[in-house]
């Protein structure tokens, strides 16, 4: 049994090959993938040979954590149905190249509890769960965000789950004003706009390494800094201007279940919508443009690979 797979063959070099997929075995469900994503953090940095030391790096790999398909088999021991709607977060099936994070391919075998079950009304639209789950788990039990630098996906999607929480809504940064547009419930503005400087949680999602003192500046007294998105090159910051507001610095890592349970409810109640984020839809057999795409245009917020017609 084979699949056809996104595949780095070296930094900006990939080919869609088929590789060997074994079938699945006991608590495994094998998925037609309908949709996959494409990151512009971490897949990016993997595209063009950036990625920091990292478990499992190496090339050739196949790439993508943010995948949605229906069960076609199921091995013994699971529950879910042939014929469900599910979100992948990625997988290990393929031989002979590393699955990092195994995800961008036409069929896939995964472990039933790792993947999500989400209503068929979310479709293309649910290979925004990863995205999601990881600004929740910046959120989660903590002090929501006043201040939210960076508004593409991540962004949105984080001053969204604010919203949608109750809390007040934050202020968003942006510097590109293709960007500055789109808001739902919110504020947009350049930093140079903004005036304000006494905002006690700063959640930054735009992986600028220069960002802390950026921020800093901008703090309340005790207030907090957020790290939401990856940073390639080493972060520093001046220490007086933080010394003097007893600045607080938080990173905020990966999604875990619970953040992954949370995120799907919200979105099958459509308490935290996805719509308009998903901006360009391109098929595999044209995956490298569509990732040169997604990672230059900056009117593409959201590239997704459409495995269904792919020709």
């Amino acid at each position: 049994m084979q699949a056809e797979a996104i595949v780095f063959k070296n930094p900006k070099h990939l080919q869609l090959q088929s590789l060997d997929l074994r079938a699945p075995g006991a608590g495994e469900i094998e998925v037609d993938i309908e949709f996959s994503g494409i990151s512009t953090g971490t897949e990016r940095l993997l595209w063009d040979g950036t990625m920091p030391v990292f478990p499992g790096m190496g090339y050739p790999l196949v790439p993508g954590y943010e995948s949605v398909g229906r069960i076609v088999r199921a091995g013994g021991n699971t529950s879910m149905k042939v014929g469900s709607r599910v979100f992948v977060p990625g997988a290990q099936c393929f031989e002979g190249v590393r699955n990092l994070f195994g995800g961008s391919a036409s069929r896939l075998v995964v472990q039933e509890d790792r993947v999500a079950q989400v209503e068929d009304h979310l479709g293309a639209k649910a290979v925004l769960l990863a995205l999601a789950a990881t600004a929740q788990h910046a959120l989660a039990h903590q002090t929501p965000p006043d201040l939210i630098i960076g508004h593409g996906v991540m962004g949105r999607l984080l001053a969204r789950l604010t919203v949608a929480a109750g809390h007040a809504a934050p202020t968003v940064w942006e510097l590109n004003p293709a960007r500055q547009s789109g808001a739902e419930g919110y504020s947009v503005c350049s930093p140079d706009d903004d005036t304000r400087r006494d905002y006690r949680a700063i959640y930054d999602v735009s992986g600028d390494s220069g960002i802390l003192d950026k921020a800093i500046a901008r703090q309340a007294p005790g207030g907090e800094v957020v790290l939401a998105g990856f940073y390639k090159q080493s972060l520093s910051f001046a220490f007086a201007p933080a010394f003097m507001r007893e600045t607080r610095i938080r990173i905020a890592a990966q999604w875990n279940p619970e953040d992954l349970v949370v995120t799907v409810a919200l979105a099958h109640s459509g308490k935290l919508s996805l719509d308009g984020l998903i901006t360009h839809v391109e098929v595999p057999a044209k995956a490298e443009a569509a990732y040169r795409t997604a990672f230059g245009d900056a009117d593409c917020l959201k590239m997704i690979l459409d495995w269904k017609h792919n020709a």
